[in-house]
């Protein structure tokens, strides 16, 4: 079972497998680590990874990157307006609302999703990942950023789904970082020690995360984390395109802007600066030639002016490092470590502000660019049943709060109150206690706005079904169960009706489950509300303001349920008499922007397709690449080594058969089918096969010719040994050596009129042998003649047996004697042994 991490990122994606005992990083087919976030549509087929990032000059209209921020949003959404005008595509609204990508496929218009895009890109990563380990991959975990909510993280997995995975886990960045930080680390103090307490930062091209994590050996618990969506290295890449922009315009007149290549270049260029200066403070040129209009641009650049022109980017750092510090109750000085991950923290001037902030040195133990790959396949190890990884718990925490609201019964208003706070441990599950005598809808949202970088707070609605209430007429107790689970995606997932029922009823009543309890949170309403102003575990100054407002509490009021309604606890005169069964409820789920199953369905048979054509396209091209190899193998060697072996004739046949195929390729034959490229390769080696042929044989037939000739003159001195009466080989019956001889004379004769005939043919004509047939001869040589000659001698008893002293008859045993002892040694040993005989 294979074992794989994909970290998918804004620009680039890394592979982390489990391989040979350890965590290993997979290369890609241009040997490299990272493999670009770029999928690019053509006429004939997809390009996906280096290749597509090669076109995206070429090919701008239709070629795909960054689009990781669009995932689970509206088209109308601000973001993606605003990520709209730096991109060098087209986005267009989809069917249902959502943002998709419009680019021109097998030349046609194609709309296309971003969790198909996406799919693309995971089927590029799965197949690197199973030419590294020569095994299917199925099973996986993916990577995703810390505040992606339920509509980002749904839509990853069904992009997962799309491309063929099965994703066991998302997983936060950090903590996949946290997780290869801490299973590797050694002297983690142990479990009823203080935990130590490590900073992680990770910033990448497009994001700035932040966690605080806890370690005791064996586990490690996220306190706190923190982010800024919009702060990464391509704002820097960005405040530099805007300079050389400006600086363009007023020194050469161009309009950069204007078109969408020049912008691609300028922005590659200032990236490649970027990297420079992080290494050098001196001036560093930029040079673009043929810019625009066939005009080439220069400029310079360095770390000061760099700096200056970041200043407030490199502010914006300390932000999220504060938020995460103070989420997580803790003091700089019990921060024992900084470590710093992504690409974005190799300029100096961040590195410097997180080390001011923290007051200390930051580390970089873990490679900025893989750290993330490393621990999703950590993760993916302990999750397989395949691999035995060391015990290491892992307890992450939810970034936003999350809420319930529902109505009331007799239609008094919403009540609203925050299920899982910020930061609480994830994954964890509540159960809730409600009294209802018909369904009724909890709709979850996310209730502090001011942190959510999605612009929809609505998570789902969820309606609960089939209620009824007791025989007696009273309201059912409902337990509704909750839960954020491993990939913080939050769910009702399940709801069970206890009803009380006659202890003479049939045992027989069909109970659909017996509810048992699993360790969840059981929160009682009615008790929480009667002990307080609605206190769920949580102080009511937690509550969010604007979005769940405070239920207030009558003076009269004795029992409520969580809708605020007055309800009397059902009477317990008959509790001894009456039994309880557990109901289990259907549950309605309504997701917001979520996939549809016919949906779905449908975009993994066209991903299937797409798949499908570009392997043909891929064959094709193999076959047109075979065409164009052998037409320049043949000319090369027809002016070389094979000129003597054909004849003038066929070779002025075969050179314009060549010359016209060369022709042929960069005319009409630049676009044909597979079969085409194929039945011209067939006759190439037609009239090629025969002439190569005949020169490996002019190689290959004296070396087996001497091969030959040395073992017969072998055989022929173990004869002549023989004859003269060798001590060697006085053992070998006549007859047998009498083969020998035969069959050595016989090869001599048919070696000599072979030879004899093979030297008569000219080199271009076809040979009168071939070296598998004297390959052939010589096995059946050596088959014959190796088992006669090699027959070992046989043993002569020692004369020791003769020579005992006739003096010493009392020393030689009988043998009846001999067999008595050896069978007293075979019970002695037996009783030493515990063995019964």
């Amino acid at each position: 079972m294979a074992v794989v991490g994909f970290d998918v990122g804004y620009q680039n994606c890394c592979i982390a497998v489990v391989k040979s005992g350890g965590i290993e990083t997979a290369s890609n087919e241009f040997t490299d680590r990272c493999t670009p976030a770029v999928v690019s549509f053509n006429s004939k087929n997809r390009t996906i990874g280096n290749a597509a990032k090669n076109q995206m000059i070429t090919n701008t209209a239709s070629t795909v990157s960054h689009f990781k921020r669009l995932h689970g949003r509206l088209f109308q959404d601000r973001s993606v307006q605003a990520e709209k005008a730096s991109l060098p595509y087209e986005l267009v609204p989809l069917n249902d609302g959502k943002v998709g990508v419009k680019v021109m496929y097998l030349d046609q218009e194609h709309h296309f999703s971003i969790e198909q895009v996406t799919a693309m890109l995971l089927t590029k990563l799965k197949d690197i990942a199973e030419a590294n380990l020569q095994k299917k991959v199925v099973e996986c975990v993916i990577s995703i950023p810390s505040f992606f909510t339920d509509s980002e993280r749904k839509s990853v997995l069904d992009a997962a789904k799309i491309a063929g995975l099965n994703c066991l886990k998302l997983m936060n960045d950090s903590t996949a970082v946290a997780l290869n930080y801490g299973i590797y680390k050694e002297g983690l103090p142990g479990c009823d020690e203080n935990p130590k307490i490590v900073a992680f930062v990770d910033m990448g091209h497009s994001a700035l995360q932040v966690s605080v994590c806890a370690f005791n050996k064996g586990k490690l618990k996220v306190l706190s984390t923190a982010f800024d969506p919009y702060l990464g290295g391509k704002d820097f890449d960005q405040r530099l395109v805007e300079y050389f922009c400006a600086e363009f315009k007023s020194k050469y007149k161009m309009d950069v802007k204007s078109k969408a290549r020049a912008m691609l270049r300028l922005t590659q260029e200032c990236e490649k600066l970027k990297k420079l200066m992080s290494s050098n403070s001196t001036d560093i040129l930029l040079n673009i030639e043929c810019f625009m209009d066939d005009k080439d641009v220069c400029g310079k650049m360095n770390r000061a002016k760099f700096e200056e022109l970041c200043a407030d980017l490199i502010d914006r750092v300390t932000v999220p490092l504060m938020t995460a510090v103070e989420q997580a109750q803790v003091r700089l000085q019990d921060i024992s470590a900084v470590e710093i991950v992504g690409g974005a923290t190799r300029i100096p001037a961040v590195k410097a502000q997180i080390s001011k902030f923290f007051k200390k040195d930051v580390s970089t133990t873990l490679n900025a660019d893989e750290a993330v790959a490393r621990g999703c396949a950590l993760q993916c190890a302990m999750l397989s049943p395949a691999f035995r990884v060391r015990d290491f718990s892992i307890t992450d925490a939810i970034p936003f709060p999350v809420s319930l609201s529902w109505t009331s019964e007799a239609d008094e208003g919403k009540s609203c109150y925050e299920i899982f706070g910020r930061n609480h441990p994830c994954p964890s599950a509540k159960m809730i206690t409600f009294y209802r005598s018909k369904p009724f809808v909890l709709e979850a949202f996310y209730s502090d706005l001011t942190s959510l970088p999605f612009p929809e707070a609505k998570i789902a609605e969820y309606k609960v079904q089939n209620i009824q209430p007791q025989a007696n007429g009273e309201k059912a107790k409902l337990k509704v169960k909750v839960q954020v689970n491993a990939s913080g995606i939050f769910s009702v997932s399940s709801a069970t009706m206890v009803l009380r029922v006659s202890a003479n009823e049939s045992e027989s009543t069909e109970i659909n489950e017996i509810y048992s309890h699993d360790g969840s949170d059981d929160i009682n309403i009615e008790d929480k509300i009667q002990e307080a102003n609605i206190q769920l575990s949580v102080d009511k100054e937690n509550l969010p303001k604007a979005q769940c407002p405070p239920m207030e509490k009558e003076q009269n009021q004795t029992d409520a349920n969580m809708n605020g309604e007055v309800n009397n606890h059902p009477p317990d005169a008959k509790k001894a008499k009456m039994k309880v069964k557990h109901v289990v409820l259907p549950i309605e789920e309504t997701f917001i922007q979520q996939l549809p199953k016919d949906r779905l369905s449908n975009y993994m048979e066209q991903e299937s397709k797409m798949i499908q054509q570009d392997c043909q396209e891929k064959e094709r091209n193999n076959a047109k690449n075979a065409v164009e190899e052998n037409v320049y193998y043949y000319k090369h060697k027809l002016e070389g080594p094979y000129q003597t072996f054909i004849n003038a004739q066929d070779h002025q046949a075969f050179s314009e058969l060549l010359n016209g195929t060369e022709n042929w390729l960069y005319e009409e034959g630049a676009d044909q089918d597979k079969q085409t490229y194929i039945n011209k390769l067939e006759e190439i080696h037609k009239l090629g096969k025969p002439v190569q042929n005949r020169y490996q044989e002019s190689i290959q037939r004296p070396k087996m010719f001497e091969e030959l000739s040395s073992k017969i003159q072998s055989y022929m001195t173990i004869m002549e040994e023989y004859k003269n009466g060798s001590d060697s080989y006085c053992h070998i019956d006549a007859m047998d050596m009498d083969k020998v001889r035969v069959c050595v004379e016989d090869t001599q004769v048919w070696m000599t009129n072979t030879k004899n005939f093979q030297d008569k043919r000219t080199s271009d004509q076809e040979p009168a042998i071939h070296s598998t047939q004297i390959k052939e001869k010589l096995q059946v040589l050596n088959h014959i003649c190796e088992e006669i000659v090699s027959k070992p001698k046989p043993r002569v008893d020692s004369p020791m047996d003769d020579n005992i002293s006739a003096d010493q008859p009392h020393n030689k045993k009988s043998p009846e004697d001999v067999t008595m002892e050896y069978t007293d040694f075979v019970q002695n040993e037996a009783k030493n042994s515990h063995v019964n005989i």
